[in-house]
């Protein structure tokens, strides 16, 4: 745990962290005013929707399955109401890529060719404070058009000439920013991102033709939606900025989400840009809430389930009737391979295999998609371009013919396959060579060809717990055990290569805990983020302490 060596008050906010370079520029007495307002408007409802996420678990993991609600019928029934239209520099989103704010990937981003950057301080970004501080510096110094890098190579990295529009995606409500304390207890890490971003940079943006946007992560229903949109009423009145300024794309990446899709648009409808298909969390999601309701729910190896299964296209189509029907636009999920240079054979077949995703989801009625790299950006343009030529999207496109069905969103049974040994190991390997990665500062892992982020290792880590749970039997007949496992493990931590410097052990440790465990963390990140990254005295300790449970 790194040491803890300075801490300050201002406007009511306690500071207890090391000091990061030009952190002055960001956190002026001004900006933590601007976050203490928006903090102490909000904190006791992030705290009771937290406590109904847990509450909702509960119910979940006892029988009851989700469904559409019959309390917000009304919304779902009336035709009249749509979304705000398109914002600048939000029109036409064939291509966004995604990555996190470090300097080098701010930089490939925004040259990407893409339509639009999800500068990602969520998933792809370890919330450790010099990322979460240097993140916001990165952003000013892109919209100053003063970012550059030099790589120990000495390879250097600048802008070009012609930039996407740039869309933030802060932390979910679950993460606190132990650094940042108002009443000794820690501001939600969201609204740190938010904030900042947009106390420092909405002005930029409109003044550029663009505005200050976002993806909201890890929503899981409506009223959280609510939640965030009553934090955009209150930022847009206390800077003077027009209502409706701030533009929301939501992630649909929790199962409860999916049954409330209209009604987080309806909540946001004068701040929302769209609904995005979140695939990995998705998952991630669906083993969780059904970890320990039996064979119904137990997934195969995670390669193996694809947005092919029936209840995933279930999923993605009512994505794009809720979208389509409000106005909104609809956003696919991600590519996440990364090319090799050193196989061209390979590149070529995960290329088809991106062509094929992509051309399902533009034929669907998606209007963009996602990619982690920017050699992704042409062949995503590609095909969009072939569904949408001169169209800047096709909201248009209304999907009439799909029906509302909350009973598809569950049907898992008509995904077919298996549990093997390989997957297992596979599991086991990403689970803890990612953790490794994000405790070293890196959230976005490259690992055979694939980038990993939080939600594919929190899907690799999860299965593992579920399987031990279920007793699950492999193709091999071989049940699936705690101490069969724990061998495996053991093995798999021997091949891992080794460097100095390197947090394998560490990492290990928190793998165990969150896989193999009695019990069943909500978030791998929420663990590590406490064990690991927050920069408290001891005497801190305690009381920094998130008083619920994600």
């Amino acid at each position: 745990m790194n040491t803890f060596t300075d801490t300050f008050t201002i406007n009511g906010i306690t500071l207890s962290a090391q000091p990061i370079h030009r952190q002055d520029e960001i956190l002026t007495p001004d900006a933590l005013e601007f976050l203490g307002r928006l903090h102490r408007a909000t904190a006791g409802r992030r705290q009771e929707l937290l406590q109904l996420r847990q509450a909702r678990r509960t119910r979940i993991s006892n029988g009851a399955d989700p469904s559409f609600l019959a309390e917000t019928r009304h919304i779902r029934e009336d035709d009249s109401w749509r979304v705000a239209p398109p914002a600048p520099g939000l029109e036409d989103r064939r291509v966004e890529i995604t990555g996190p704010v470090d300097r080098k990937m701010t930089i490939n981003a925004l040259n990407s060719g893409a339509k639009v950057w999800l500068a990602d301080m969520e998933d792809s970004s370890t919330p450790s404070w010099g990322n979460v501080i240097r993140g916001q510096i990165n952003l000013i110094d892109a919209l100053e058009r003063r970012i550059d890098f030099t790589s120990p190579e000495g390879k250097e990295y600048r802008l070009g000439e012609s930039l996407p529009t740039i869309v933030v995606r802060p932390r979910g409500w679950h993460l606190p920013e132990k650094h940042l304390l108002i009443d000794n207890k820690p501001i939600a890490g969201g609204l740190v991102d938010f904030g900042l971003h947009f106390f420092h940079n909405a002005r930029r943006l409109i003044a550029q033709g663009s505005g200050p946007y976002f993806y909201l992560p890890k929503i899981e229903n409506h009223l959280e939606a609510r939640l965030w949109n009553d934090i955009f009423v209150l930022a847009q009145d206390l800077l003077g900025i027009p209502q409706g300024t701030i533009r929301a794309t939501v992630l649909i990446e929790t199962i409860t989400a999916a049954f409330e899709m209209e009604e987080i648009l309806y909540e946001l409808r004068d701040h929302a840009a769209g609904l995005n298909a979140g695939r990995w969390d998705y998952i991630f999601s669906i083993i969780k809430n059904f970890r320990t309701r039996g064979p119904r729910f137990v997934l195969p190896d995670r390669s193996q389930v694809t947005m092919t299964a029936p209840f995933m296209r279930s999923y993605t189509e009512q994505l794009v009737r809720a979208c389509h029907r409000r106005g909104a636009m609809a956003i696919g999920g991600m590519a996440a391979f990364i090319p090799n240079r050193r196989d061209e054979e390979a590149n070529q077949a995960a290329f088809e295999k991106v062509r094929a995703d992509k051309t399902r989801e533009a034929n669907d009625g998606f209007d963009g998609s996602w990619v982690a790299h920017p050699d992704l950006v042409p062949v995503c343009r590609e095909v969009f371009d072939g569904v949408l030529g001169d169209r800047p999207n096709q909201v248009d496109r209304l999907r009439e013919d799909v029906r509302p069905d909350d009973k598809a969103l569950l049907d898992i049974s008509g995904l077919h396959g298996t549990i093997t040994e390989g997957g297992i190991r596979t599991n086991i390997e990403v689970g803890i060579r990612y953790i490794e990665s994000w405790l070293r500062g890196n959230g976005a892992a490259a690992i055979h060809n694939l980038m990993e982020d939080a939600a594919t290792a929190e899907i690799s880590r999860s299965q593992l717990w579920q399987w031990i749970y279920a007793s699950a039997v492999t193709d091999e007949g071989e049940i699936v055990t705690r101490p069969w496992l724990q061998e495996l493990t053991d093995e798999e931590f021997g091949t891992l290569d080794r460097f100095e410097g390197d947090r394998f052990d560490d990492a290990r440790e928190i793998f165990e805990e969150v896989a193999l465990g009695e019990e069943f963390p909500t978030f791998l990140t929420v663990p590590a983020y406490a064990r690991f990254l927050a920069e408290q005295p001891e005497k801190a300790s305690e009381r920094a302490k998130e008083p619920v449970a994600a």
